[in-house]
């Protein structure tokens, strides 16, 4: 297969067919590949409503619906410009975490290793870490764009989904001197380096201005984008194990993305890895949750793509 094969469509009707990430084809050779797709089906991290294992699931069956071609308002097809692939769910044993970080570690890092970049489907947010430090292990420390109503900078075990980005600055795997965290409405603790921007501060800033604050705090770094779905407010994504009212909409998410295209373009910006976790089906309505999360991952492939 070559890589102008690796960007053609699977067609099919949108409730029929494989269901892989938006119709890509499936497969472990990640040579050809700009960008890797893969789902980490684990939530044994969740510290309230469980679920996000079937995340990956849900989101891929979503992306069926919006497999359409030209994306708007980028104006063109992402998969047109970028080879991707999606490499199926990690394997591991139920119940064994230590199994399944390693797994999902061995993943990113070598995915990252044949030069394409990983995205990652969660799962709860603890899944984050071993994506994560795989990508580090292959371009350095790296600065994080977190979206989440969370820090996850809490103290405790690592195995859950709100401490491990204190682990990981204290790892010295984020530079949080250089990190953002955005939407954030919850309670943290403010020994560390990161800077927060709260979900009203957020809503209340223009998409290319918040797109101007992140690169000049990322600057030349090579960065980890994390989308916490809860990020978003539980009227637009109920499907999800730690709602928290007050969050940002749909829309404004996405304008952001938009907005950091042009910067991704001209390299202001180095997405080195990406991953959208915490999508639990069960507590959805309608696909609302899903849907969101597909045509966010949608939009961050155009981001990727707009230089291309």
């Amino acid at each position: 297969m070559s890589q102008d094969d690796l960007k053609g469509l699977i067609t099919a009707n949108s409730f029929s067919g494989m269901p892989s990430f938006f119709r890509r084809h499936t497969g472990t050779d990640f040579s050809l590949a700009d960008v890797v797709v893969y789902g980490l089906p684990f939530d044994l991290g969740t510290s309230n409503r469980p679920g996000s294992r079937f995340g990956p699931r849900a989101i891929r069956e979503a992306s069926l619906q919006l497999a359409w071609g030209e994306v708007w308002p980028w104006g063109f097809d992402p998969f047109d410009r970028l080879s991707v692939l999606d490499a199926g769910d990690i394997e591991y044993t139920y119940a064994d975490q230590d199994g399944f970080a390693q797994a999902a570690f061995q993943q990113a890092k070598t995915i990252a290793e044949a030069g394409a970049v990983p995205f990652s489907l969660g799962g709860d947010h603890s899944v984050t870490y071993s994506s994560l430090t795989g990508v580090r292990q292959v371009c350095g420390p790296v600065a994080l764009l977190h979206f989440d109503a969370h820090t996850d900078t809490s103290k405790g075990p690592i195995e859950q989904h709100g401490t491990m980005f204190r682990h990981a600055a204290d790892d010295g795997d984020i530079l949080a001197e250089n990190s953002i965290q955005i939407g954030i409405r919850t309670a943290y603790l403010k020994d560390d380096a990161y800077m927060r921007l709260h979900a009203p501060d957020a809503m209340a800033m223009a998409p290319g201005d918040m797109a101007d604050l992140i690169v000049d705090r990322v600057s030349d770094t090579p960065c980890y984008l994390t989308f916490d779905i809860d990020c978003l407010d539980p009227g637009f994504a109920p499907g999800t194990g730690t709602p928290i009212p007050g969050g940002l909409s749909t829309l404004h998410v996405l304008n952001v993305i938009r907005a950091l295209g042009p910067h991704v373009a001209n390299g202001n910006i180095k997405i080195m890895g990406l991953d959208l976790v915490e999508v639990a089906p069960c507590y959805d309505h309608a696909q609302m949750t899903s849907l969101a999360a597909a045509q966010i991952a949608q939009e961050m492939l155009c981001m990727l793509a707009a230089g291309r």
